[in-house]
């Protein structure tokens, strides 16, 4: 039987979700403490990978257990496994349910839509710093709303995806990119799409952010997503201010 765990994760401390051969992860630390509880070798699947230093507010993944779904003789108590969870994940990894689903279901290709906020705030604040980027030059927000509106037009994003990434294609479906204001001095920038690749958030940020200085215009924003070219994309911002917020399926 198969199950789902919905959990959230301070990303700081880890090298990123997928399991890596010279670095803690937070797949590692939800596998280790599923294989204890259930006194069996556990493998997770998540609905996605998340660099190091990047968070989740929310994150799906999902395991299996033999067919007659049975720990210990009886059903498996999913509150239970969930409560104790949360007693033995760190401080930095919270459990909010642990669901039995259909066997079809799958954490990574049964999502339909993945949603994304980064932070970023344009004045000092000491209660920011750790999960938002502080920027300290104007921005032209309606200018970078306007080309964030131009994702929507367009499929291919090759030019937001790692150089060297292992992809088998830069099709993205993005249904939604904006710019949010929440306080005088802070925003934070929200997209979502069907799949993401590796680094495209971050790299969309830094190049809609060079928009926003006056260093790109709307056309030049344009072709740079018609070039497919990473090297005409800008820089990468810091993991520390990206979230990933939900998953729907």
């Amino acid at each position: 039987m198969r199950y789902f765990v919905t959990f959230s994760y301070d990303g700081t401390r880890y090298h990123g979700w997928q399991i890596q051969p010279n670095g803690d992860s937070v797949q590692e630390r939800l596998q280790g403490a599923l294989s204890t509880l259930l006194r069996q070798e556990i493998s997770v699947t998540g609905a996605g990978r998340t660099d190091a230093g990047v968070h989740a507010r929310k994150m799906v993944a999902h395991f299996d257990l033999p067919s007659n779904g049975k720990f210990d003789g009886t059903a498996l108590d999913t509150e239970q496994l969930a409560y104790k969870l949360n007693r033995l994940l760190p401080y930095d990894i919270a459990v909010q349910k642990v669901e039995q689903v259909g066997d079809e279901m799958h954490a990574r290709f049964s999502a339909v839509a993945r949603t994304y906020h980064y932070y970023i705030h344009t004045a000092k604040n000491p209660f920011r710093k750790a999960y938002s980027c502080e920027l300290h030059y104007p921005l032209d927000f309606d200018r970078m709303n306007e080309a964030a509106r131009m994702l929507l037009d367009y499929e291919d994003f090759g030019a937001f995806c790692k150089s060297g990434a292992d992809v088998k294609t830069t099709i993205c479906h993005v249904t939604e990119a904006r710019w949010v204001q929440t306080a005088p001095a802070e925003w934070y920038f929200e997209i979502t799409a069907n799949r993401f690749l590796r680094n495209m958030v971050r790299a969309v940020v830094g190049t809609l952010i060079d928009v926003g200085r006056g260093r790109l215009s709307l056309d030049e924003f344009r072709k740079v997503i018609e070039g497919k070219q990473r090297t005409e994309a800008g820089e990468s911002m810091p993991g520390n201010a990206l979230f990933l917020e939900d998953v729907k399926y």
